[in-house]
């Protein structure tokens, strides 16, 4: 690859999923006949990992950024999947199908640390608790209509207690 331009392009998973991508791409041109179904499956699975994570890497909030890498994530596990069946029909030699599966490996462990790292909280307890609390909404008063009593959020076991149609409900405004 070129020299990084993108903050992507400065990720070692990212630059492995590339590798990634070319390698299987290399070995599906031979995948042909009733291996055709699994082989386009797998080429869309191998790219949407790369493209998920330049995607992610370029969302501003931790948790977008995870869920686009945990998504990443789940296309490499996939090809992991894929990968397994094509073994097993015969359209993948075991040895190129265990030195993919060993980079698919790290792709999926350095996705999981990357997503781990965003689910952490920086700021420290302290800091919270020193927060005044302005409003408190266990003691507010609401507002309803006419003095009419709000709709139950569950209808009595006896029905609707002397309700004879629906349209006499009281309705939240």
């Amino acid at each position: 690859m070129t020299e990084p331009i993108f903050d992507h392009d400065r990720l070692d998973v990212y630059r492995l999923s590339i590798e990634y991508v070319a390698s299987s791409f290399a070995v599906a041109k031979d995948l042909n006949g009733y291996h055709r179904h699994a082989r386009d499956q797998w080429l869309r699975a191998a790219q949407s990992i790369p493209l998920t994570i330049a995607e992610g890497n370029a969302k501003r909030s931790l948790k977008d950024r995870s869920r686009f890498l945990d998504i990443a994530r789940g296309s490499a596990l996939e090809c992991v999947a894929i990968q397994d069946i094509l073994a097993v029909t015969g359209g993948l030699h075991h040895d190129r199908h265990d030195k993919l599966k060993r980079t698919l490996h790290r792709i999926v462990s350095m996705l999981t640390r990357l997503i781990a790292r965003g689910d952490v909280v920086a700021e420290s307890e302290a800091e919270y608790d020193e927060i005044e609390y302005k409003y408190e909404y266990r003691d507010a008063e609401y507002e309803h209509d006419g003095g009419r009593e709000p709709e139950p959020s569950r209808a009595p076991k006896d029905g609707l207690r002397g309700f004879t149609n629906a349209k006499s409900i009281v309705r939240p405004r």
